[in-house]
């Protein structure tokens, strides 16, 4: 039987292996985590909107009535195209898995453009890991500033910078503001979490810039309103554990002390994109995404596809939208392939709109030539991202969260643990195979 290999359990990897349902082929899945993430809800996990579960079901439990599809735990760490075998490991534990038609969707993580030990202080959005080391990261700075005598400490505690003012960076600073100024109200004795300071950073012109010009002096505005101190034209410099440094166009430079800090700026294609690019000539963007052709593969090599994140195709968006397409196109010529069939034409991406909120009952939306914004646009947010989440439980336990939070300002998601917070550090320190030697107890200290 065919053997359809998936590298990737995000939108990309899960749609392919779904759209394969009925096909006469083998379906393997490995992806390094047991869930599929609904990355654009992601920034309300970091704020204790939703719990992680609530946005990212198993990936085994979505699959679990599909019989031709099995779901691997492992890393990809080498794909051998010649021969065509995936190579990955569980820890320390290698495998090897052999396919006769691939389709990578290993995603995207954050850019640091070239300034990667910004990572230390700054974290990205971009996992369930991410998420809750910034959760952890921002209620313990309301915390220690509780308890913390120096005026000019407490203030340094108290400001919040979010970099990169795209959707995510947007919705961070907008979920940071309403949290000080609504959710933590009257729970301090020493502080007015309200006079938390939140600062949104971006080197462009406008928040928002593939929104256009009228919805990104909108949103702004909006932001403005709430309290966000907008900074555009800006980019860092210099990052460190007290805060950043920004420099203007105009040469001018600021120093902002800032305890916490969010990394919204920029994507990395994925390290295999480098593996396939080194072993078929294809070419790679600045990013890191891999330059595919019209049917979204790699020179030479028509049984491998490339989809969502990790593939530079020109006019298709990073969004779930490019990456849901991209993999029921590759899956459809899949099909054709193995039943000679003649299969489909070049892919065509089809533009459904962009969205992004901004606060409670307010959000952008711009869908063609429609552009809405307000209580309007923040009802469609709200009705398409419930559509798309995977699971009738996590779709039930999410409204019923939203609920909660958008009637009362409470957040249920507040619980945070000092390992939420150095757990990506200790680990980074360690090395990349720690991870199993420590399951296993094994002495990982340094000895002369």
């Amino acid at each position: 039987m065919h053997r359809v290999v998936i590298i990737g359990s995000g939108f990309g990897g899960l749609f392919a292996a779904k759209a394969l349902k009925r096909a006469d082929v083998e379906v393997t899945l490995i992806a390094k985590t047991t869930h599929h993430l609904f990355q654009p809800l992601l920034y309300q996990v970091a704020t204790g909107v939703l719990s992680e579960g609530e946005i990212a079901p198993a990936t085994r439990e979505i699959l679990r009535r599909q019989s031709n599809a099995r779901v691997l735990l492992g890393l990809v760490e080498d794909i051998d195209l010649t021969n065509r075998v995936v190579k990955w490991r569980f820890h320390n534990e290698y495998h090897e898995t052999p396919y006769d038609s691939l389709i990578v969707a290993a995603g995207a993580g954050q850019s640091y453009f070239g300034n990667d030990h910004f990572r230390t202080f700054a974290p990205g959005m971009k996992t369930i890991d991410d998420a809750l080391e910034l959760r952890a990261r921002i209620l313990k700075s309301f915390e220690i500033a509780e308890f913390t005598d120096d005026p000019e400490e407490r203030r340094r505690l108290l400001t919040f910078a979010v970099v990169g003012a795209g959707p995510t960076g947007v919705e961070m600073a907008g979920q940071i503001r309403e949290l000080a100024d609504s959710t933590l109200r009257d729970e301090f004795r020493s502080i007015d979490p309200s006079t938390a300071r939140v600062v949104l950073v971006d080197g462009a012109d406008q928040v928002l810039p593939p929104f256009g010009p009228k919805l990104g002096r909108k949103t702004q505005k909006t932001l403005e309103k709430l309290g966000v101190e907008v900074q555009l034209g800006s980019i860092v410099t210099d990052l460190d554990d007290e805060g950043l440094t920004l420099k203007r166009k105009d040469g001018s430079t600021e120093r902002i002390e800032a305890a916490c800090k969010v990394w919204a700026a920029g994507v990395q294609g994925s390290e295999l994109g480098a593996v396939l690019a080194e072993q078929s000539g294809a070419e790679l963007d600045r990013a890191g995404r891999v330059v595919v052709d019209q049917r979204l593969n790699v020179p030479g090599h028509p049984e491998v596809f490339v989809v969502g994140d990790m593939a530079a195709v020109p006019g298709v968006p990073g969004v779930a939208q490019g990456a849901i397409q991209g993999a029921r196109y590759a899956a459809e010529a899949i099909q054709a392939r193995v039943t000679n069939t003649a299969g489909p034409g070049s892919f065509t991406y089809r533009d459904k709109g962009s969205m992004a909120t901004i606060s409670k009952f307010a959000a952008v939306t711009q869908i063609g030539r429609l552009q809405l914004t307000g209580f309007v646009a923040w009802l469609a947010w709200l009705f398409l991202h419930l559509l798309y989440i995977a699971g009738f439980k996590q779709r039930i336990t999410t409204l019923l969260s939203w609920f909660i939070t958008f009637i009362t300002n409470g957040r249920a998601q507040r619980v945070v643990t000092n390992q939420q917070m150095v757990g990506r550090l200790a680990l980074e320190r360690l090395g990349a195979r720690s991870s199993g030697k420590l399951i296993h107890g094994e002495d990982l200290t340094e000895r002369n």
